[in-house]
């Protein structure tokens, strides 16, 4: 598979020791504060501008609350989000406001994120009349145009949600995040709800209009083979952290994170025949992950890491008790694991 066009070196977004943390209560009446929920734990990662970031973890690893975290859906409960020099975390009100025309998301669910009481029309329009882009005449002909440009018919614009499939929910949402013009857009597992069939046309589209209107995408998934397809760069997340990030075709060739290698021994390659699908050495993790209430005290990992007496043995660390730092270990190549 061919590498995707090269990107430019400048950054847009740049996102330091993030932390969201939802708070855990006792009490009816009086209630106290007895723990945090450690949704996001201090993740810290760069996007570049052009290319498609794909975040990738199991379910409940905090993927979406990254992302919305990002966009300030969620307030982080600690750290920074750099958005083309503009500090996110510091604005609030009018400020966050306008900002959010340059910074839109695309929904997992298409048939819980589309009021179903608003036509078409209403739900694709409503970005350009908060933003004052366009009213009147000029509003219902972009509409129209947006509607065209994700593949659906532009004389919809009077229907309702509930008269259209998944997959074209889907385009009306990404229709509607692209109403404002935005220059980065956090895509939330987009076409997990979608059929197989209808996928593949939803991912030919945010590529095709990617490279029309030089978008930037956060691509959340928990499907390796489609983030393969569509992302440049890698990250992969485990429990709030995360554990390695670098180039798609670096990744599939040479995971160095146990968890990372036990992730990728699972996609089934497309001919069962083939010589590396019958070398390839399945990794079967033991045991649930840990709560996010309650983490382990060192890596994340440790209570599930095949290679845990390995690090022991080579590098005489007790993953138990120390926290590995994500570091660069390769030129761009980071990795949060002890043996490296």
């Amino acid at each position: 598979m061919l590498e995707k066009k090269n990107v430019e070196s400048d950054i847009i977004v740049s996102v330091q020791n993030l932390k969201m943390y939802f708070p855990i209560t006792s009490g009816i009446i009086f209630q106290r504060h007895v723990g945090d929920i450690k949704a996001v734990d201090g993740v810290s990662f760069d996007i570049q501008r052009g290319e498609t970031l794909g975040l990738v973890g199991e379910s409940g690893c905090g993927k979406s609350t990254t992302g919305r975290a990002i966009l300030q859906l969620y307030r982080p409960t600690d750290g920074t989000v750099n958005f083309e020099g503009s500090e996110l975390t510091d604005l609030k009100g009018g400020e966050l406001r306008k900002m959010r025309r340059h910074i839109q998301m695309i929904f997992q669910d298409p048939y819980a994120s589309l009021n179903p009481r608003m036509t078409v029309g209403s739900i694709v329009g409503e970005p350009l009349e908060v933003h004052r882009l366009a009213s009147g005449k000029a509003r219902k002909e972009r509409v129209r145009e947006l509607l065209d440009i994700v593949g659906l018919n532009p004389y919809f614009i009077n229907r309702y949600p509930h008269e259209f499939s998944g997959g074209q929910r889907q385009r009306i949402g990404i229709a509607r995040a692209l109403a404002v013009e935005p220059a980065f857009i956090v895509c939330d597992e987009p076409i997990s709800a979608l059929d197989v069939s209808i996928q593949a046309q939803v991912i030919n589209l945010l590529e095709e209009l990617q490279e029309r209107m030089g978008l930037t995408y956060l691509f959340i998934a928990h499907d390796l083979a489609v983030v393969r397809h569509i992302s440049d760069r890698i990250a992969v997340m485990y429990l709030g952290k995360l554990v390695e990030l670098t180039g798609r075709a670096e990744l599939y060739a040479q995971p160095m994170h146990p968890y990372t290698q036990a992730l990728l021994s699972a996609v089934p390659l497309p001919d069962p025949l083939a010589e590396m699908e019958r070398e390839k050495k399945r990794v079967i993790l033991q045991g649930d992950v840990p709560s996010p209430s309650n983490p382990p005290q060192g890596c994340n990992f440790c209570t599930r890491c095949p290679s845990l007496e390995r690090a022991k043995q080579e590098k005489g660390i007790d993953c138990h008790t120390v926290e590995p730092e994500f570091r660069e270990v390769e030129s761009g190549h980071w990795v949060a694991c002890h043996l490296y």
